[in-house]
């Protein structure tokens, strides 16, 4: 597994509510560079809410987040951003009325250094390049969803918080969506995953957290993982 020697994302303890519910308990985790790790669980066990916690998108929370080695407890979400951390949200947050060169080379580029080049999107994204003049609202879903990755990186991202890039897509974009995956994985991006498709997230990912009503239950790797498939789709309902 490339890019292991040290931790890019470390989750401590975190706890999160929504008024006086609580929707998080003691959450702890890390993601290393080049690393995808999923978070597995019922709708309505905290997985977003987790994402969200990471992008500072949710402020009733307690426990540390560090990216990089830096706690994050201070710090704003817009500043995350500039940091390093990609918000790819379930709805995808494509800017409609742009065209998707637009949606590209709109938002600033954080890092320089690690920023994808137009071109390498292109290559990567060729989807893209073919429809670069179109406005967000002529794109399927599938393509709004490679849009919506292909922007984060484009802006220097080094840790991706992806939020069901699968849902509602048809079996063969979920398969280039999964290759896509595993190229920024190569690339030494990090991902951090909210996934319902099991048999999607063992394609892609290195380790699994096991999320129940706000807690992680277990932390798998992917072999255990997959050979549990069966009784992860009873436990999921699916």
């Amino acid at each position: 597994m490339s890019g292991m020697s040290r931790v890019m994302l470390e989750v401590d303890g975190l706890s999160a509510w929504y008024g006086e519910a609580r929707v998080l308990a003691d959450v702890s985790l890390t993601v290393a560079p080049g690393e995808v790790v999923t978070l597995v669980g019922r709708n309505g066990a905290g997985k977003t809410t987790l994402l969200r916690s990471v992008m500072g998108l949710h402020h009733q929370v307690e426990g540390t987040v560090t990216f990089e080695g830096r706690d994050l407890r201070r710090v704003r979400a817009d500043a995350r951003a500039k940091a390093g951390i990609g918000w790819v949200p379930d709805d995808r947050g494509i800017y409609a009325s742009l065209s998707v060169e637009e949606n590209l080379t709109l938002p600033p580029v954080v890092s320089p250094g690690d920023a994808w080049s137009l071109e390498r999107v292109y290559e990567q994204f060729p989807v893209l390049h073919e429809r670069r003049a179109f406005p967000g609202t002529k794109l399927s879903g599938g393509e709004q969803q490679m849009l919506a990755m292909a922007r984060v990186l484009r802006m220097g991202a080094r840790l991706l918080l992806l939020d069901e890039p699968s849902e509602g897509l048809a079996p063969v974009i979920v398969q280039r969506i999964g290759e896509i995956i595993r190229q920024i994985k190569a690339s030494g991006v990090a991902v951090l995953l909210v996934e319902q498709n099991v048999a999607f997230a063992s394609t892609v990912a290195d380790r699994h957290y096991l999320l129940a009503q706000g807690r992680v239950v277990e932390s798998l790797d992917n072999e255990t993982f997959q050979s549990r498939t069966t009784q992860l789709l009873e436990y999921l309902g699916i």
